[in-house]
């Protein structure tokens, strides 16, 4: 079930943006843009509907957050019965692709970790080929595809549209475990074209038929707008 609308806090890179519960679950992102179809759609259903969950494996006595500065970080401060320990979320502004950036750190003592994550293109509804790839976590389903960079082993579980990605770890008092990275290569989700070079041309041959003006229409009969040449 989906956090309050008010437990959210948004992470963003000025080109899309993602949405953070109090519990450590990025419930909504879109690729690559604010407009594009969320990978991660569990604000509006459930979480086999997509996110990204970062969390202690008990439930916290306390959660405690605020952005950093006048920044877009956020970091979220899990207080357990073990210890204490902060999920540190941002999304750098992109150079030729789009991260999404997860560190977990502790603060005191030593908290048992747990991870799960469930990627559905299409706004929850397509379930991608999960596999690795360098070492690597990826998800392809059609023209898109993420990559996860982390060092924490993750392993499937459940089955059908059940299926998940899932991990436990633990984290001491001055430990970091290094930046999980969710990325999006541009290449891989780039829009079709409008055109191609055959289209283009055979729009600009009949660019005659769109045109009002009797007398332009006749200048423009047969010959269209341009040559292949130009």
């Amino acid at each position: 079930m989906a956090s309050k609308i008010e437990d959210y806090a948004l992470l963003s890179d000025l080109a899309s943006a993602a949405l953070v519960g109090r519990d450590g679950s990025i419930d909504w992102l879109t690729f690559p843009r604010f407009d594009s179809d969320a990978c991660f759609a569990g604000l509006l259903g459930e979480p086999s509907n997509g996110r990204w969950l970062i969390a202690p494996a008990g439930t916290p006595s306390h959660v405690r957050r605020s952005y950093r500065g006048d920044s877009l970080v956020l970091e979220t401060v899990f207080s357990c019965a073990d210890g204490e320990v902060a999920v540190i979320d941002c999304m750098p502004i992109r150079g030729d692709q789009l991260d999404v950036v997860r560190l977990v750190e502790g603060r005191s003592g030593r908290v048992a970790m747990r991870v799960e994550l469930v990627v559905r293109f299409g706004y929850g509804a397509v379930a991608p080929w999960v596999h690795m790839v360098e070492g690597d976590w990826v998800a392809v389903a059609g023209p898109d595809s993420l990559r996860l960079v982390t060092p924490i082993d993750l392993r499937g579980e459940g089955e059908g549209d059940g299926r998940r990605s899932v991990a436990e770890f633990s984290v001491a008092a001055g430990e970091r475990v290094q930046s999980e990275r969710i990325v999006l290569n541009a290449n891989q989700t780039k829009p079709q074209p409008r055109y191609s070079e055959a289209t283009l041309l055979s729009a600009m041959e009949g660019a005659g038929k769109m045109v009002d003006d009797e007398e332009l229409k006749a200048a423009m009969a047969g010959r269209g707008l341009g040559t292949p040449a130009t």
